[in-house]
């Protein structure tokens, strides 16, 4: 999701409440995968000058595919599913979803940025940070986790919401440990573009105006767009896939509707990355959880094309 949790069934189809208020081969062979055991292996990793961040990874095989949360989703949004059936329930902890089913073909990792929560209302371990959040810092930070972590690239990047941002950003910019990138109704400088300047800046005053005392994250989005405008363009030939809700959700931000200004921002998105671009995923914006086999599927398809690569 894009912002304040917590992301509950009953919210995911209405994102719009969220959205408003704050909107990952090795040379070599490449090795089997083992089957999942269903343990949380989430464990704390030192970055250095005192912080720490929750790491989670299952799994193993190259390249790495690594999750990257919406804005204040921490690492149990690819870990948890809504039952369809009963919309009005919790998310809860399932095989199926994004993280397991990817554990089956290759190594995974999640992790809880600062300033995140997790589904049941209760803080991440990770170190707080000072607020607003820009992308750039979100990729200092992933960066320095897998490394301290000793996990290897090149990674597929998978974005949510507003960890698109971050996703792309980093494949911009570590384009030698990237391997493929899928954003999963992900945000994009795109938007700057496609909503009108009152929707833009209504959007943004809501963010700033969130409520700061708990240490939540709060994505600096003119920054981030700065960053991603200033980046490199995506490496040619990157395996990619945009994954694009196809339930209509707003903003509800500086009059109208915003749903057209979101289509549109993925329409551009799609063509930038020169990406698969999948409108037909039966979800709101809320697909990781909503969807989970559909995610997997497009991470496995990214996958299989950046391993059928490097055998090339």
């Amino acid at each position: 999701m894009f912002g304040s949790r917590p992301v509950r069934a009953r919210h995911v189809s209405a994102a719009v409440v969220t959205l408003t208020v704050s909107l990952a081969l090795c040379a070599g062979a490449v090795p089997v995968a083992a089957a999942d055991d269903g343990a949380d292996p989430a464990r704390p990793v030192d970055i250095g000058g005192g912080r720490r961040v929750l790491l989670d990874c299952r799994g193993s095989g190259s390249p790495t595919v690594v999750l990257v949360s919406g804005a204040g989703g921490a690492s149990d949004e690819w870990t948890h599913i809504v039952d369809a059936a009963r919309p009005e329930a919790e998310p809860k902890p399932d095989p199926s979803a994004v993280l397991t089913e990817v554990a089956r073909f290759t190594r995974v990792c999640a992790y809880d940025r600062p300033g995140t929560t997790r589904l049941d209302g209760t803080p991440n371990r990770s170190t707080p940070v000072t607020r607003p959040t820009t992308a750039a810092a979100g990729v200092e930070d992933l960066r320095a986790t897998l490394a301290a972590a000793g996990e290897h690239p090149p990674y597929v990047l998978v974005g949510a919401s507003w960890g698109a941002m971050i996703a792309s950003l980093y494949a911009r910019t570590e384009p030698a440990r990237t391997a493929g990138l899928v954003t999963v109704d992900g945000a994009s400088p795109f938007l700057k573009d496609t909503l009108t300047p009152a929707q833009w800046a209504t959007w943004m005053d809501k963010i700033r105006a969130a409520d700061s005392g708990k240490g939540l994250e709060a994505p600096d989005y003119p920054a981030a767009v700065r960053e991603l405008r200033a980046a490199p363009a995506p490496p040619r030939g990157l395996p990619a896939v945009v994954l694009t809700s196809d339930r209509p959700w707003d903003l509800a931000v500086g009059g109208g509707s915003t749903w057209p200004a979101w289509l549109a921002a993925q329409r551009s998105l799609a063509e930038e990355l020169r990406a698969r671009h999948v409108t037909d995923t039966d979800s709101g914006h809320g697909i990781a959880v909503e969807r989970p086999r559909l995610v997997a599927r497009a991470i496995r398809d990214v996958v299989e094309q950046a391993r059928a690569g490097q055998e090339r």
